[in-house]
């Protein structure tokens, strides 16, 4: 399908036919890229943290906690908490 730039204020526009947003799955919020062929939109999951449990898993399954720095005890772990 060809379509044309249009303009919208200082910007530019595309008109994305119905049965294409429809087909594609598209809804308001979407992602936006240049690649090597031109320009790509891309569905945005509506759930921000889609995907962590599954990126927590592969640490573990690697032996990497994924901290940047050992953990070090502060004044409160030392002197204050309790074990039960």
């Amino acid at each position: 399908m060809r379509t044309r730039l249009i303009r919208i204020g200082n910007s530019r526009g595309v008109r994305i036919p119905k049965a294409i947003v429809e087909a594609a799955g598209l809804d308001a919020s979407l992602r936006m890229r240049i690649v090597d062929a031109g320009l790509l939109l891309e569905r945005v999951e509506d759930d921000p943290r889609a995907g962590w449990a599954e990126a927590a898993r592969e640490l573990v399954d690697r032996g990497d906690h994924g901290l940047l720095d050992d953990p070090v005890p502060t004044v409160f772990d030392e002197s204050e908490w309790e074990w039960e």
